[in-house]
């Protein structure tokens, strides 16, 4: 596990200012189950953004900083990629994506909508989020995430916070080569475990058994439909339905003939 944890950008740091893993994979572990608190950010736009804004939906989180040149960039890209991998899966607009700048104030929202444009983010769901210097240290410890300021930079833990719903820290997924193996069972949990909007049982009862339908493929990295597992659901539903049926036929008939007996003279 602790070899997946790799820290950013700290090459040429002595072995004082590092970061310890065992602590921060610790803390981090910590904050699963915790709500997450509602702090004042601003968009690439300066329009001031608050995290309930995204409750709703299961929402992806990842701490970054601007100036970072390997690390946070190619954790970025990556992440673009699962995510765009996902997206094809389980449907379009199913999720939310925030990336937080944490290096204030230089995680300005100029900084951060020249970092996007950089890494070619291109993504609907996806919004890159200034922080106010005094609300880091807050926003930082609510979602366990631990950093330690370097000669070269920052270590810090790389991975994505995955949060529910109802702004609960739903788990923590580690690593500088995130993909769809990684972020797309606990998306499935939370995506099967969502309430149906009113009025669409049926859209969301097919949407579930599609999403449950749905095989991480090592060999091309992504997700795919398992089409032997779709006919065994669909015959599945068939039997179900085809006993139902009889049982109600039955019913009736019962209660059809019930009526017939004491009716006659």
């Amino acid at each position: 596990m602790l070899a997946a944890l790799t820290a950013g950008s700290a090459a040429f740091a002595d072995q004082t200012s590092k970061l310890d893993e065992a602590l921060a994979l610790r803390i981090s572990q910590a904050a699963i189950g915790r709500p997450v608190i509602d702090a004042p950010l601003l968009d690439t736009a300066e329009r001031p953004v608050r995290l309930s804004q995204f409750r709703g939906k299961p929402l992806l989180v990842s701490f970054i900083y601007t100036g970072c040149f390997q690390i946070c960039p190619t954790q970025t890209r990556a992440l673009h990629e699962a995510v765009k991998g996902l997206d094809k899966v389980f449907g379009p607009h199913q999720f939310n994506v925030v990336s937080i700048g944490f290096n204030q104030p230089f995680d300005s929202p100029t900084a951060l909508r020249a970092f996007a444009a950089q890494q070619r983010i291109v993504y609907p769901n996806w919004a890159f989020l200034s922080p106010p210097g005094a609300a880091v240290d807050a926003l930082t410890q609510n979602f366990g995430f631990s950093y330690q300021a370097t000669p070269a930079g920052f270590d810090h833990l790389l991975g994505v916070t995955i949060v529910d719903a109802r702004g609960r820290i739903h788990s923590q997924v580690y690593g500088d080569r995130l993909n769809a193996a990684a972020l797309g069972e606990p998306l499935r949990q939370l995506l099967n475990a969502a309430p149906a909007a009113p009025g669409r049982a049926i859209e969301t009862l097919i949407e579930r058994v599609r999403i449950l339908c749905t095989v991480y493929d090592p060999e091309t990295g992504a997700y795919r439909y398992d089409y032997k597992l779709i006919l065994e659901v669909v015959g599945g539903l068939g039997f179900f339905i085809t006993v139902l049926t009889y049982l109600l036929l039955d019913r009736w008939r019962q209660r059809r003939g019930t009526r017939l007996h004491v009716a006659r003279p």
